[in-house]
């Protein structure tokens, strides 16, 4: 059953501040929508996009009262707050990533005491079992290969335990759900240093880091044969809306099956960049699962859509973002706030 809501209903969206949530706040406003409540734990000031005509609020979602507070009227709930980031930091923060279970289950209780007709929870490809991804020449994972489960230790538990709770309030309470296991989101506005980026921003900004130091090194982590797939922030946005439009009640895969290896990508991006650089590969560093792509046989069937964006066209636009922030006013280091100008990306 489509969504029935009003451009004059109240959309929440949490987890504002980050990177796949101020721009689903963009893309909400753009169209039309003239109630968003965005929400975030960081400081405003910190938030990567800070969006005109919304109600911008700092609020502790771990708390039951600040998810209650914040899902008072609320029609729709997008929730993709979480205590995350790349690799070096899900290895390393296992119980903080785990922490945000808190978050998922006092907002599906807010949104369930609030009436909402519909809530999004947006997981994670790090749910599936850590076995299925021992190879770079990795069979795409199904949504039915979930179980029997093995998730990425902290950070994929967390996921796979806040999917199952959103199932059960649907059978259980009839909250509508809708969860999307994202697969490695990427693009401009969203962190590339200081140890919670991806590897694309890593990439882009160790190689922008190099061409503007006049060095002609880049570390890469591993060997760089491990594989994944990337997804530009404009199909995971289009991906995550016709997910909430459809009745699709299960989890689903929204990723690209672009599939790459490492040193591929810093291929792509020393191509962009008109370098070339020494390597030097970090067999110490955290690599993650050796191999992982997205199988999109259901979301186009379902949907009758998947991904379609090249990887070479949208690290492109995420390296020229990047290129901005080190090498313009904006300066290296932080988020870079944006007050923009609503319109189509």
């Amino acid at each position: 059953m489509a969504m029935n809501v009003g451009k004059n209903d109240l959309v929440v969206v949490t987890g504002a501040g980050g990177f796949i949530g101020g721009w689903l706040v963009r893309h909400l406003l753009a169209q039309g929508f003239r109630k968003v409540r965005a929400v975030d734990l960081k400081p405003r000031e910190q938030w990567f996009q800070l969006l005109p005509d919304t109600h911008n609020i700092v609020s502790d979602l771990r708390t039951r009262q600040a998810c209650a507070d914040i899902c008072k009227d609320a029609a729709v709930v997008y929730n993709l707050a979480a205590d995350m980031g790349g690799m070096a930091f899900i290895e390393t923060h296992k119980a903080e990533c785990m922490m945000s279970v808190l978050i998922n289950t006092h907002m599906l209780m807010a949104a369930h005491e609030a009436r909402a007709a519909r809530y999004f929870f947006s997981s994670s490809a790090c749910v599936y079992p850590v076995g299925k991804q021992a190879s770079p020449d990795v069979t795409p994972l199904r949504e039915d290969d979930t179980y029997p489960a093995m998730p990425e230790d902290g950070y994929g538990w967390e996921k796979l335990f806040s999917e199952r709770m959103c199932r059960h309030f649907h059978e259980d309470y009839g909250l509508a759900t809708r969860v999307a296991r994202y697969h490695n989101v990427y693009g401009g506005h969203g962190t590339y240093d200081g140890g919670r980026e991806k590897a694309p921003a890593a990439i882009c900004r160790k190689v922008i880091e190099a061409k503007l130091g006049g060095r002609n090194e880049i570390e890469i982590w591993g060997d760089g044969e491990q594989t994944r797939s990337f997804m530009y922030i404009d199909d995971c946005l289009e991906g995550t809306l016709r997910l909430m439009q459809s009745d699709v009640a299960e989890p689903i895969n929204v990723g690209s099956s672009q599939l790459v290896t490492i040193n591929h990508l810093v291929d792509i991006v020393e191509r962009i960049a008109g370098i070339k650089l020494r390597r030097r590969w970090n067999l110490d560093a955290p690599k993650g699962v050796r191999g992982r792509n997205s199988d999109n046989t259901m979301i186009k069937r379902l949907l009758g859509w998947e991904p379609s964006i090249r990887l070479e066209d949208g690290l492109e636009r995420t390296y020229r973002w990047i290129h901005d922030q080190m090498a313009g006013t904006a300066g290296k280091g932080g988020p870079a706030r944006t007050e923009l100008t609503l319109g189509t990306n």
